[in-house]
C-alpha cells in the first residue's frame, strides 16, 4: 500500500476511507494560535510578578519553543513531526482541562496536515495519544509493556525521551497558568466529563524505599557531543536528576530547560525546607513515583509521621495533618492542583493566606509542586523503581 500525505483531519485506515475537504478546518478559538509568550499565552501578570518571576518564567518560554517549534523537521532518529507534537501537547491540555492552554493548541493543530491514511499511522498516531492521556492522567499506568508498544510504532529513544518530555512540560504549564489566573481570581471554567486524577495504589508504597532504574539506554559519556556533555556538566550537580540525567541527554535542549528551572525554583539539597519537601512527597505519592517519594523521604527532617502518614493514603494524612493547620493548608492546595488543575481556582489559596502565606511564596510552592510533577512522569515514563 502506498503511504500518502494529505491535508486533513479524516484519516482512517486506507485511503479510500479517508474524507478529503477543500476547506479550512478553523479551530474554535483561532486566534489562540497567534500569542506573544507560548508559556503563559499572554496571560497578563502585575508588574510585581514581572520582576519577581521574570528569570524562570524566561527559561520555561525557551521549553516551549524547543518542544513545539513551528517546524520540525522528520528525521530517522527524531520522527515526532509537527503534528505529533502538538496533538499530544492537545491531548495532555484537555486532561489538565485547563482551557486557556486547550485552546491554544487546538489552534496551532488545526493547520498542520495530519499523518497519511495508512492502517500503520493510524496505530502510530492512536498509541502516541493512548501513551500521553495515561502518562498525565494516571501515571501508574505506565509500565514496560507501554514503552514497547512505543518502540513497536517506530518511536526511537531519542523520539521516546522528548515524547516524555513534552507531556511533562506540558503538565507544568498547565499548573503554572492554573496558579497564575486563580491568583487574578479568575473564574474557573468546567468542563463536562473531566475527570480528577485518582491518587496512587497505596501498595505501590509498601516495600520502603526505591532507587530509579533506567528502561532505556542513556547516552554514554564517550558518544556525547560537546551540547550534551555542557548540559550534564549542569545537570548532574542536581540530585532531583540523578541519574535519570544520562537518559534525558538523548533530548539536550529539554534537559537545559528542565535543569534550569530546578536551579532557578529549587533551593539546593541542603537548603530545601520541610514545606517544599511536604509538596515533594505528596505529588510523588499522588502520582505513584515511588523512587521521588524515596528521594523526598530522605531530606525530611520534621515530625517523623508525616512521610508514613502520605505513604499510608488520604484517611491517614487527614488524621495527621487535623493538629497542623500549616501543613493542611499546603496539602489542600497541592492535591487540588496536582490531581485536576482546571480546577483549581482562588478558593484554594485563601487557606494559604491565613496561614501567613504571602502571594509570592503561594506562587512559587505551587510552581514548584508542577515542577515535581512533571519529575515524577518522567520517572515513571522511563524507568522503574527498584
Amino acid at each position: 500500500m502506498e503511504q500518502r500525505r494529505i491535508s486533513g483531519k479524516g484519516h482512517w485506515y486506507h485511503e479510500t476511507q479517508s474524507s478529503r475537504s477543500d476547506a479550512a478546518v478553523l479551530p474554535l478559538v483561532p486566534e489562540a494560535a497567534y500569542l506573544e509568550n507560548r508559556f503563559l499565552l499572554d496571560l497578563e501578570l502585575s508588574t510585581e510578578q514581572h520582576a519577581s518571576e521574570a528569570a524562570w518564567l524566561s527559561v520555561a518560554l525557551k521549553g516551549a519553543t524547543c518542544l513545539l517549534p513551528e517546524n520540525s523537521p522528520v528525521t530517522r532518529l527524531h520522527t515526532l513531526s509537527c503534528y505529533d507534537r502538538l496533538s499530544t501537547a492537545l491531548t495532555v491540555a484537555q486532561v489538565y482541562g485547563v482551557q486557556r492552554l486547550c485552546n491554544h493548541y487546538a489552534a496551532r493543530l488545526a493547520p498542520q496536515p495530519g499523518p497519511d491514511s495508512s492502517r500503520e499511522s493510524n496505530r502510530r498516531l492512536t498509541q502516541i495519544t493512548q501513551y500521553a492521556r495515561q502518562l498525565a492522567s494516571q501515571p501508574t499506568l505506565i509500565d514496560d509493556n507501554s514503552r514497547q508498544q512505543l518502540d513497536e510504532v517506530a518511536l526511537s529513544v531519542n523520539d521516546i525521551v522528548t515524547f516524555n518530555q513534552l507531556i511533562g512540560f506540558t503538565g507544568f504549564q498547565a499548573r503554572v497558568i492554573a496558579v497564575f489566573q486563580a491568583l487574578q481570581g479568575l473564574p474557573v471554567r468546567w468542563l463536562p466529563g473531566l475527570d480528577t486524577q485518582q491518587d496512587a495504589s497505596a501498595n505501590l508504597f509498601l516495600d520502603g524505599d526505591k532507587s530509579w532504574q533506567p528502561d532505556l539506554p542513556p547516552v554514554e559519556q564517550r558518544y556525547a557531543n560537546t551540547q550534551q556533555l555542557d548540559v550534564l556538566n549542569l545537570s548532574q550537580s542536581q540530585s532531583v536528576l540523578n541519574p535519570i540525567g544520562w537518559l534525558l541527554a538523548h533530548d539536550a535542549e529539554p534537559l537545559s530547560v528542565l535543569s534550569q528551572l530546578i536551579r532557578l525554583l529549587l533551593p539546593p539539597d541542603g537548603e530545601i525546607g520541610d514545606d517544599l519537601v511536604l509538596v515533594n512527597l505528596l505529588t510523588a505519592r499522588i502520582n505513584g513515583s515511588v523512587s521521588c517519594f524515596s528521594h523526598a523521604t530522605a531530606h525530611w527532617h520534621a515530625e517523623n509521621g508525616l512521610p508514613e502518614a502520605i505513604r499510608n493514603g488520604e484517611r491517614a494524612l487527614q488524621a495527621w495533618s487535623h493538629n497542623h493547620p500549616r501543613e493542611r493548608a499546603i496539602i489542600q492546595a497541592v492535591r487540588v492542583l496536582t490531581r485536576a488543575p482546571g480546577s483549581f481556582s482562588a478558593a484554594q489559596l485563601q487557606p494559604l493566606f491565613e496561614q501567613g502565606f504571602s502571594n509570592d511564596d503561594a506562587l512559587r510552592l505551587l510552581v514548584i509542586s508542577g515542577l515535581y510533577g512533571w519529575l515524577n512522569r518522567l520517572k515513571i515514563g522511563l524507568g522503574n523503581a527498584s
